[in-house]
């Protein structure tokens, strides 16, 4: 059976000793392969942070615009802070534009049936595809009206 390395045994150790033996230029003794690996996996979690924090908004734009009755004050605070927390990810990672239009889509889904299940209003009475373009939906003046 051949023993578990360092990055299966304690992680954290491993990411230490990676990071020293990269600093010190000791590449062929470096993890080359799981150092790869993690890189793309912080790649992965960025792009699935984009989507969650989009879902997020436009779950709240959804219950604005078809739960009139319902806007607040934490509503509007909620869509206000996603916006500026999206606006940061996307300066933070640019190239991450470039995925926006898959992550609306994907993001559009889960919050249309998150709408459905908080609303109790089905999925049906909420629109197929995304109906905010996202230059609205990161507008601090667009707000939605029931059309």
């Amino acid at each position: 059976m051949v023993k578990p390395g360092l990055y299966e045994r304690d992680f954290y150790a491993w990411t230490r000793e990676q990071a020293a033996l990269l600093r010190s230029g000791q590449l062929s003794s470096a993890d080359i392969d799981h150092i790869a690996e993690e890189i793309e996996s912080m790649g992965r979690a960025e792009k699935r942070e984009l989507v969650a924090r989009l879902a997020v908004l436009l779950l709240h734009l959804l219950k604005w615009q078809f739960q009139p009755t319902h806007r607040g004050a934490s509503w509007r605070l909620s869509i206000a802070n996603t916006r500026d927390e999206l606006a940061d990810l996307l300066a933070d990672n640019p190239s991450l534009t470039a995925q926006i239009d898959a992550a609306v889509g994907s993001a559009y889904r889960r919050a249309r049936r998150q709408a459905a299940a908080e609303t109790g209003y089905g999925e049906s009475a909420f629109p197929d595809l995304c109906p905010y373009r996202l230059a609205e939906m990161m507008d601090g003046d667009f707000w939605p009206d029931q059309s």
